[in-house]
């Protein structure tokens, strides 16, 4: 599947049972696991299985078969992992905490890794 489409796809399954926050990561140029990351906020523990699940579930009902899925009914976050994109779903408080979004823009990117020596 297109990334695109990939996209499109979680975006609606994500939409459809009312996530918030959605915000799309492109770490291609920071991490050869995956191209995208995508995280949203449920509002409950129950919303946040939930919301995976419908991912997981049209990601299937596309012909798309998750390489694995991380945590469970009752966690605060669950991720997704569906290659080029993997999806991580919290509670917002578990999002704070975390704060992907900023941990992944603080990374440097590969030029930058070139010129610094590599990760430590």
């Amino acid at each position: 599947m297109h990334i695109d489409s990939l996209k499109t796809l979680v975006v609606d399954a994500l939409e459809e049972l009312k996530a918030q926050d959605i915000t799309l990561l492109d770490v291609s140029n920071l991490t050869s696991v995956t191209d995208l990351m995508l995280v949203a906020s449920g509002t409950s523990n129950r919303h946040v299985a939930a919301l995976a699940n419908n991912v997981v579930e049209k990601a299937k009902a596309a012909g798309l078969q998750p390489l694995g899925t991380e945590g469970r009914a009752g966690d605060d976050w669950v991720l997704v992992d569906l290659g080029d994109l993997v999806v991580h779903v919290m509670l917002p408080e578990t999002r704070r905490l975390y704060d992907l979004e900023r941990l992944w823009a603080d990374l440097p990117s590969d030029a930058d890794e070139g010129r610094h020596g590599g990760l430590a």
